[in-house]
């Protein structure tokens, strides 16, 4: 498979917190992005991912699963992300829950799951373009 470039090597590298309970998907999607060119942080829950947004001011885009443990799920997770870090861009993703326009926060993204990579790096450029 082709896998696009993030950017060209000139230019600064974004970066992109991918959230996922599931290791190996967390495992595979954050090293596909890394291997299109992104800087990728990863987190297992909502908790982890606020800890890295308020430790790293430079993520430009969340990828975030709906369904994980803990008391904040990955929709409430984007919306406080939109209220919080307005810049960020959002991607929820999910496999077992469809989620419409109107439950997204304003410019986020569903992509159901399983999904194709080269679809989440396009998706990606896309947004940060």
């Amino acid at each position: 498979m082709t896998i696009l470039t993030a950017s060209p090597s000139n230019a600064t590298i974004t970066t992109v917190l991918v959230v996922e309970d599931e290791v190996l998907i967390l495992l595979a999607t954050a090293q596909d992005l890394r291997d299109a060119g992104f800087k990728v942080l990863e987190a297992a829950n909502a908790r982890e991912a606020i800890a890295l947004l308020e430790l790293h001011p430079e993520i430009s885009l969340l990828f975030t699963d709906i369904d994980m443990p803990g008391s904040m799920d990955g929709l409430m997770l984007s919306t406080m992300v939109r209220d919080r870090w307005p810049p960020v861009k959002i991607i929820v993703t999910s496999g077992k829950t469809i989620v419409g326009r109107g439950e997204l926060p304003e410019q986020g993204r569903f992509m159901p799951k399983p999904y194709r990579i080269d679809k989440v790096v396009a998706a990606v450029q896309e947004m940060l373009a």
